[in-house]
């Protein structure tokens, strides 16, 4: 298919070929002043932009960078309107889905094994589950959390020992299917964590007195369905009354001023919210694991990319949580920690001001909830492979987020009651 699809939207030969991409540019416009993002949000009106940062026309403002897709019917229109009102734009991406074909730039040495430096779809990540559980039955066991809309099961890892009342730390990667950098975080993070556990200090240390609870995949349709259809996918994959739209944003489906925030109740938009909050049965899952886990649970941490950031609350209002100072100390370390490997700068920061307002968001809830130590973590690039980040990448991108993630546990093992 050469149509740009909204990516909500059923396409008519559902579940027939997957959506190409030939011809979709990715372009990069810088907006000097509000009269360039009216240009943006006009273009957005009568053009099919999918927005890669930021997420949604209505966060588009003055003095940012704004990252979109569009299809090779439209380019011509756009690039014109961006030229005939002197804005400055690149292309960041010419031919999308010679992206999407060159990010699996890694070989499998042995293809019989799970591999770390490649992307792994649904069912290997389910394989590689009982292999980690079959190969570290005293340190790894599998907690099934629930199950999704189109009833694949929702797994968790705990890693660590028996004891549930140790502090505990819950990680979750993959809310949005097409960020597939962060389900291979998830699985590298738990090879890591075994592998070295007895070796390395900091790691045996961790795991001799604290738990992890590790989500690979949160949003497991929409996972699967960026693999098998449409690898621009974000939302899950539920069905919305009155729409032939697909699915919701699951990172604004949370009970956390869920509907303080405009163009969220538009089932067509990838931040759709949902019809209720909590409306989803993967947010469901999660939010009752980890109620039940409350008192040992002293971090949460939720992997995403792309734009190299820290993030942590608010994202639904730009006061400043109690305990900022502490949250700005720990992301400032965490990410110098992070630079020492590779020099990857990241920026930190609440979410409202450092990257954009959101409400729903899995982190605002659990910070809400009592977990005073919440993050979140936009992992590489910053925009030349966005979404497509390749294969090539995982590893570095892998390990310098671990010595990061090492450090926050360090932390709250030494500082949280």
């Amino acid at each position: 298919m050469r149509l740009l699809l909204p990516v909500g939207l059923i396409a008519t030969a559902l579940a027939a070929s997957p959506v190409r991409f030939d011809g979709n540019k990715v372009l990069r416009v810088k907006l000097q002043d509000e009269k360039q993002a009216n240009v943006i949000k006009d273009l957005a009106k009568t053009s099919q932009l999918d927005f890669w940062y930021p997420d949604a026309t209505h966060q588009v403002a003055a003095d940012m960078t704004v990252d979109f897709r569009i299809s090779a019917k439209e380019s011509q229109l756009v690039e014109s309107a961006l030229d005939q009102n002197q804005m400055h734009y690149e292309i960041l991406i010419h031919v999308v889905q010679e992206e999407v074909e060159k990010q699996f730039d890694v070989k499998e040495d042995n293809p019989g094994r799970h591999s770390y430096a490649k992307y792994n779809n649904w069912n290997k990540i389910v394989a590689w589950t009982e292999k980690m559980v079959r190969k570290h039955p005293k340190m790894v066991s599998r907690i099934k959390i629930g199950t999704t809309v189109e009833d694949n099961p929702l797994y968790v890892l705990k890693v660590g020992g028996k004891d549930e009342r140790r502090k505990a730390i819950f990680t979750d990667c993959g809310v949005h299917a097409r960020e597939w950098i962060a389900p291979a975080f998830c699985q590298w993070f738990v090879y890591q964590a075994t592998k070295t556990y007895g070796k390395n200090k900091i790691m045996t240390k961790l795991l001799d007195r604290m738990n992890f609870y590790v989500l690979p995949v949160f949003n497991v349709d929409g996972y699967i369905w960026s693999w098998t259809q449409n690898r621009m996918w974000r939302k899950n994959r539920s069905r919305n009354q009155n729409s032939k739209c697909i699915g919701t944003d699951l990172n604004r489906n949370f009970n956390v001023s869920w509907n303080s925030l405009p163009n969220t109740s538009d089932p067509c938009q990838e931040i759709y919210r949902g019809p209720a909050p909590e409306s989803e049965k993967e947010t469901k899952a999660v939010r009752d694991f980890i109620r039940s886990h409350l008192k040992s649970i002293k971090a949460y941490i939720t992997f995403h990319s792309y734009s190299q950031m820290l993030l942590f609350p608010y994202g639904y209002t730009s006061e400043l949580p109690a305990n900022h100072e502490d949250l700005a100390k720990v992301a400032k370390i965490a990410t110098d920690v992070l630079s020492t490997p590779y020099e990857t700068h990241y920026t930190y920061g609440p979410i409202a001001s450092t990257i954009y307002p959101a409400s729903g968001s899995s982190l605002d809830w659990a910070y809400n909830l009592g977990i005073k130590h919440s993050f979140a973590f936009e992992l590489r690039d910053k925009g030349r492979f966005g979404f497509l980040l390749p294969e090539s990448q995982i590893k570095p991108t892998c390990k310098e987020t671990m010595l990061a993630v090492k450090f926050i546990a360090k932390y709250i093992l030494k500082h949280t009651s």
